[in-house]
């Protein structure tokens, strides 16, 4: 199998390529706190994108939880574009910085979030991760059922070598 090497643009995003597994936690004024598992895998086919795949399982009986599909899409300098859809009718559009030091920090906030008639209200996110060499960190904040912009998700991964 051949690969395709990586587009220049992709560049700021290279430290992101691989798959990623951890834990993280998740609350939300309208549910009960949780624990999950989680892998993210981003992958690239030589295009000016990378493609991001994320999976959640419960911690304590594996049993699925979450998952988002998508593209990140370097625009600029320092400037990144996000596509995410879930499966349960949500797609958001998230624009933000990259911004190199000590780590690399991805500051993403939603232009535009879609819904199917089905979904449930979402009308805002904001992502934040960093990535400090083999380990990458995020947090999220959700506007969503009438709630205010309110911290939903943390979680910490490591590279994984398998």
């Amino acid at each position: 199998m051949t690969t395709s090497p990586l587009h220049p643009d992709c560049q700021p995003l290279v430290g992101l390529l691989g798959t990623w597994r951890g834990g993280g936690s998740g609350e939300y004024p309208t549910i009960d706190p949780f624990q999950y598992v989680e892998e993210v895998t981003f992958s690239h086919v030589g295009k000016p994108f990378l493609a991001y795949l994320q999976k959640t399982r419960d911690s304590s009986t594996d049993q699925p939880l979450h998952t988002e599909a998508g593209y990140w899409r370097p625009v600029a300098k320092g400037r990144l574009e996000v596509v995410l859809s879930h499966p349960t009718g949500v797609g958001e559009i998230l624009e933000g910085s990259i911004q190199s030091g000590s780590s690399i920090v991805f500051e993403l906030r939603t232009t535009s979030v879609t819904l199917t008639s089905t979904a449930k209200q979402v009308t805002e996110l904001h992502r934040r991760f960093e990535l400090d060499g083999d380990t990458l960190r995020y947090d999220l904040a959700m506007a969503a059922v009438g709630q205010p912009l309110t911290h939903h998700l943390t979680a910490e991964l490591h590279r994984s070598t398998e």
